[in-house]
């Protein structure tokens, strides 16, 4: 009997695409949820590595949930889960960037962010590729206001 290999999956897309919504529908009961919007430390980076490596070392799957924009961010979580055996996987979060502001505003506290923050992370998102080392890369389509999203 072959023992499951861990995920790292790495969630791609700007500030309220539901990627946070998505990991709580979909991946909650099986992956830990890695966040630096839930780190508190100074360096949020370092910290946000020690979590990832902890969880795959015990043998668990873990979800980045962070915009995550560029190949450059991403290229240390890809090769964090590869030395530690994981799966990686991407989640590429298609948004619409008038939808994400809209559901941002209707954010209260610290879950709102300036809407500057996500035109310029739309700015710099650069869609996640297999090139890149990812072992797959899930599309996760825009949640449209029509529909309740």
């Amino acid at each position: 009997m072959r023992l499951a290999v861990p995920e790292l999956v790495i969630f791609v897309g700007i500030q309220a695409a539901g990627k946070t919504t998505y990991y709580r529908e979909h991946l909650a009961a099986t992956h830990v949820h890695v966040s630096k919007d839930l780190i508190k430390a100074s360096n949020r980076d370092a910290k946000q590595m020690q979590m990832i490596e902890a969880g795959l070392k015990e043998g668990k799957s873990v979800v980045v949930d962070n915009t995550n924009p560029t190949p450059d961010v991403r290229a240390p979580l890809i090769a964090l889960g590869h030395r530690l055996g994981a799966r990686v996987v991407a989640c590429w979060f298609e948004a619409i960037v008038k939808d994400a502001v809209a559901r941002n505003r209707a954010r209260e506290g610290k879950a709102r962010v300036p809407d500057v923050a996500i035109y310029v992370t739309a700015r710099k998102l650069v869609p996640p590729t297999i090139e890149e080392g990812f072992d797959e890369v899930r599309v996760i389509a825009p949640i449209h206001e029509a529909d309740g999203g």
